[in-house]
């Protein structure tokens, strides 16, 4: 019985459950809130069509332009010098840089000019009695020879008789090879071309140097030359002379410089032309990195705006009564921040900084500048 009742009543718990779940859900009021219209603020600035200068940037490092890479003709033993044979070393131009030991050479040197000095003195007596005209001519020239001095030069023969004469004593065969002899020797000591200094040394005092090994690096630091990369598309516009703005790397610094070079020939795989511009200024050292700015022409009726404004097809936003569009524009020079473009009319008022979702059509309105006077 009590089994029965407990049946009874939990079959009336559920179906009064169901009915009063029934009646919450038909009472139930949906209430759906109304969507807010969102207005989007946007930069804008009045288009005014003008003449935009064309900027060409390029970069790279500079490079002395008189520079001499320093190679050893000779062998011989590095022997020090007036100054220490390190990077950093200044010389003036006439300087020795480099002096190779050369006293084994020189003995042979000296030993060949006394040969030719035997040979001249053997032919004198035959010279006074076959051609007592030219007697006084050689022995002037023998008078004047030194050992100890450079050989001058033979004096001129004038008469076949004299040259055969001369030659035939095996005395230009001499002559020539004390000559050469002698112009070897002066490669045993390297002196500085130009005033500069040594950026690179690869020997140092008591080395044993072998001929064609090389001993160092010397520059002028008085002029430096920046080789750039310019388009094909410019390459008709550069003009040797033209003077270039240089700029630092931190921007802290600018210089001077003018194109001195224009390689004749396009790279083939990245379509440039190598331009080389010229610069002089006491700051600079070899291997800085500058920025170039090549001022290759000025187009006429174009505005310049940021290349992020620019959407696909060429096409840019546009605000018409508070409500974005577009228009067709047409693209004249690329940079790495800007476009220049032209065929946008005076006075339409375009974005000037991106919109995130910006679609044709979306309201929006246009930011004011409400800057205040403050009292000081």
């Amino acid at each position: 019985m009590r089994k029965i009742i407990l049946s009874i009543l939990g079959v009336l718990l559920i179906v009064g459950a169901v009915f009063f779940a029934k009646r919450i859900i038909d009472n139930k009021k949906a209430f759906k809130p109304r969507a807010q219209k969102v207005v989007k603020t946007v930069f804008t600035e009045v288009v005014e069509n003008g003449i935009v200068p064309i900027i060409v940037p390029a970069n790279g490092n500079l490079v002395a332009k008189n520079r001499v890479e320093l190679y050893a003709e000779v062998q011989g033993v590095f022997r020090r010098g007036n100054k220490l044979f390190k990077t950093g070393e200044t010389y003036r131009a006439g300087e020795t840089i480099i002096r190779i030991d050369a006293s084994e050479y020189a003995a042979s040197v000296q030993s060949a000019k006394s040969n030719l000095y035997n040979q001249l003195t053997s032919i004198m007596p035959d010279l006074r009695l076959d051609y007592p005209d030219i007697f006084p001519k050689w022995q002037a020239y023998l008078n004047g020879f030194d050992m100890d001095k450079v050989t001058p030069a033979l004096p001129g023969m004038g008469s076949e008789k004299e040259r055969f004469f001369i030659s035939g004593r095996g005395i230009l065969t001499s002559f020539y090879n004390v000559k050469n002899l002698e112009q070897r020797l002066r490669k045993y000591r390297i002196s500085a071309p130009f005033s500069g200094v040594l950026t690179e040394t690869l020997v140092t005092e008591g080395t044993l140097i072998r001929a064609g090994q090389k001993l160092g690096e010397f520059i002028n630091t008085d002029v430096y030359e920046l080789e750039v990369a310019v388009s094909k598309t410019f390459s008709d516009l550069l003009k040797v002379g033209e003077k270039v703005e240089l700029v630092a790397l931190d921007d802290s610094k600018k210089y001077t410089g003018k194109v001195s070079r224009i390689n004749g020939r396009v790279d083939q795989a990245s379509q440039t032309i190598k331009a080389f511009i010229e610069v002089k200024n006491s700051d600079l050292r070899e291997g800085m990195y500058l920025e170039a700015n090549l001022d290759a022409k000025e187009e006429t009726d174009a505005i310049e705006i940021d290349r992020s404004l620019l959407l696909e097809g060429d096409k840019i936003f546009v605000v018409r009564d508070t409500i974005l569009d577009m228009i067709d524009v047409k693209p004249v020079y690329f940079s790495d921040k800007r476009v220049v473009l032209k065929d946008v009319p005076n006075g339409t008022v375009i974005m000037s900084k991106p919109l995130l979702g910006a679609y044709i059509g979306m309201a929006v309105k246009i930011y004011e500048d409400k800057s205040t006077n403050t009292k000081r």
